[in-house]
């Protein structure tokens, strides 16, 4: 049974000392959930005013409409923009954090902080119309955070990163009323839309989604992006080491979960600090271990090389090995579960923003005003923890494997050697057959990690490249396919344009809120061509998504033109209104559309068939 679970042996390794001690994970939980509600799982009960909850029948014998008068299209339709809403409300509240943090280096707040890429502060200072001559880089950072921070209640009428888009496509959104007027707003809107007796016509309302979902993409996950680059770095290509076995044996061990890098690079910079480096040697220790899991994991990795302990399903697992003295976390994809089994072991489970407290955490408040201090407060308490481990409880699984990550666009251009056309020319003679853009997280639902694989491997050996962020990133990490000798893995093409460049066949680019980055490089092919988004030979997949910032994701990214498939079935089969229009109308509306398939062998050939259809139509 096992065996079913995972096709990471670490995984499995950790699974069966849980079971072995009656430890109680994610896919335990979601045995006991059998059967699921099935009207939930189509999409098909409402909660949104309180003569309910209801539900429609799918097969007819049942109502057909809710108390209100709703029926299953209008349920649907409503529940799917509610998710994306929150999924665009999570991602561009993180761009604000990061936007807020620059705001406060540029006023002396933040003194831990500092500016580390300047010229892409010019650029993005430009972009927004900013003057940047005889002017210092904090009188540039403040006027830049604070006009981007209107950006989020924009009332000029659109926010200012859509001028990226090929003019194509935004004559696209135009003609579809799908310009984003302001991040906030288009999620205020999403909310006012689906409350009771509102807008009750489907095709509205999966329309606003997109609009929301591209406020995101285009503007709140963008923005958290590029002020991240600007804070902490652009990524460079970078090697590390991923899996369980990075965990060390003789060293205070703290795993950074969680997404926002604000609070990870300070505890990347207080682990070094060599007062608690030698406190550490006192109790015993080696030293300090910093190591990262999910959207955290792999800021910290594609920066400084700091190792990945593995991606979302793995985070209690990390916690059974009975080595991590610390679990520090800020916001989004945290199970709540870990506080629980934390305290089953010495590991203390540390929160750290107000938006996210958890039942059995120490809450250790963080903000930028005091954030190294706050850093080497926490590292402090992991640190004085080590005596207290049980190493009769240890157990370390030995699997680790080394990584390539940081596949910025500016890096890539660098490797290119400062333009996009090496890469353009290998998509017209065929080397590369095309681009797909594998992202998104871990599911019980699905054998860990057995989807992102086998669809990589399958879109290699046909010479598609792969660019990943997120947990599907740490997947091909752990399984090798992040370097370049991964390259042998390759269609001839494909390995052919790798070992000329020194780059793996899959190119990790960062978070989940750094698909921006995909979306960027995707303009800017477009552009050099002068077609649309939607023109080109690349296409999407989500292959184990579960969140609801996956459901955003998957939006705007079919709403930039790319076809999308998912892996798992999102709530929408109870209405065929709705699934048609994202699977079929779409694809007229704005070019890109959704498919759902969850075998990744079938899916893998349902993008090639795409691309080799674009192909056609470029006559390339």
């Amino acid at each position: 049974m096992k065996d079913t679970l995972s096709v990471d042996p670490a995984s499995l390794k950790m699974l069966e000392i849980a079971r072995e001690r009656g430890i109680e994970t994610a896919w335990d939980r979601y045995l006991a959930q059998q059967p699921q509600c099935g009207f939930g799982e189509l999409g098909l009960c409402c909660r949104n005013c309180n003569m309910g909850p209801c539900r429609i029948d799918p097969f007819g014998d049942g109502p057909q409409k809710g108390v209100c008068g709703a029926t299953g299209d209008i349920i649907v339709a409503r529940n799917l923009l509610r998710m994306i809403a929150a999924g665009a409300a999570a991602h561009s509240d993180h761009g604000r954090d990061v936007v807020e943090t620059v705001m406060r280096v540029a006023t002396g707040e933040a003194k831990d902080y500092a500016i580390k890429d300047e010229n892409k502060l010019k650029a993005l200072a430009a972009e927004f119309n900013i003057n940047t001559e005889g002017r210092t880089v904090k009188e540039i950072a403040k006027e830049l955070a604070e006009a981007v921070l209107e950006e989020f209640g924009t009332r000029k009428g659109y926010i200012q990163t859509v001028e990226r888009v090929p003019a194509k496509r935004k004559e696209i959104w135009e003609r579809l009323g799908l310009l984003p007027r302001g991040i906030d707003r288009e999620v205020v809107e999403a909310m006012h839309r689906t409350h009771m007796g509102v807008d009750n016509d489907p095709a509205n309302l999966i329309l606003h989604g997109l609009r929301c979902s591209i406020s995101d993409g285009w503007g709140g996950s963008l923005l958290a992006t590029e002020f991240s680059d600007v804070l902490f770095g652009t990524p460079q290509p970078v090697k590390g080491k991923s899996n369980l076995g990075v965990i060390c044996k003789n060293a205070v061990n703290i795993l950074v979960h969680g997404h926002e890098p604000i609070l990870s690079e300070m505890l990347v910079a207080a682990a070094k600090d060599p007062e608690l480096v030698a406190a550490a040697r006192a109790r015993g220790a080696d030293g300090i271990n910093l190591v990262g899991m999910c959207c955290t994991g792999n800021e910290i990795l594609m920066r400084h090389g700091i190792p990945a302990a593995g991606n979302f399903l793995q985070q209690e697992l990390a916690i059974i090995t009975g080595a991590l003295e610390a679990v520090v976390v800020d916001v989004q994809c945290i199970m709540p579960a870990l506080g629980q089994l934390a305290a089953c072991y010495h590991t203390k489970f540390i929160s750290t923003s107000p938006k996210a407290k958890f039942p059995g955490a120490v809450h250790v408040p963080f903000d930028e005003h005091h954030a190294l201090d706050t850093a080497r407060e926490i590292i402090r308490l992991a640190v004085e923890n080590y005596p207290n481990r049980n190493k009769d409880r240890v157990f370390i699984p030995e699997d680790i494997t080394e990584y390539v990550a940081g596949f910025s666009v500016e890096a890539i251009l660098k490797i290119l050697g400062g333009t996009l056309n090496p890469l353009i020319d290998a998509i017209k003679n065929r080397s590369i057959r095309g681009i797909a853009a594998l992202v998104g997280c871990n599911n019980p639902k699905i054998t860990q990690d057995y989807n992102h694989l086998n669809m990589v491997k399958e879109l290699i050996a046909k010479d598609v490249l792969v660019v990943e962020t997120g947990c599907a990133a740490i997947a091909s990490a752990k399984a090798g396919l992040l370097l370049p000798e991964a390259a042998e893995l390759a269609g001839p093409g494909l390995a052919g344009v790798c070992r000329a460049l020194g780059i793996p066949p899959v190119l990790h680019m960062g978070s989940c809120v750094d698909i921006s980055r995909i979306l960027v490089v995707a303009a800017a092919i477009a552009g050099e061509l002068g077609v649309d988004i939607a023109d080109l030979p690349v296409a999407g997949a989500a292959p184990e998504w579960v969140s609801e910032k996956a459901v955003s994701i998957g939006a705007y990214v079919v709403a930039s033109g790319i076809f999308t498939v998912l892996g798992t079935v999102p709530a929408v089969l109870g209405s065929k209104v709705v699934t048609e229009l994202l699977t079929r109308q779409a694809k007229d509306l704005v070019g890109g559309y959704f498919a759902v398939e969850t075998d990744p062998f079938r899916a893998a050939e349902l993008i090639i068939n795409h691309i080799d259809e674009k192909r056609a139509a470029l006559g390339i």
